[in-house]
């Protein structure tokens, strides 16, 4: 089953199709957009206004939760045993 509906796929080309010509504004200060990962995030939003179908946004808690993970706890304990070779 797909994650975004078609709707919110369109949305969200049409709102790539502004930022690559240059015309996409945020909100409420109205600069221009020059970051591609938050023209995404724009048309994501407003297909999120407008009742289309698109995951729910992640929360703090569901970020700090998967950052808390295996391969963090495995990251550390590489450095420590680094560090003592050295």
């Amino acid at each position: 089953m797909a994650k975004y509906s078609k709707a919110a796929q369109d949305k969200v080309e049409k709102v790539m199709h502004e930022f690559k010509e240059g015309k996409l504004k945020s909100g409420s200060t109205g600069k221009k957009v020059t970051s591609q990962k938050q023209a995404v995030a724009i048309g994501i939003s407003e297909a999120r206004e407008k009742g289309e179908k698109v995951p729910n946004k992640r929360t703090a808690a569901s970020k700090d939760t998967k950052s808390k993970g295996a391969a963090a706890g495995a990251h550390k304990t590489a450095r420590k045993s680094a560090g003592k070779k050295a």
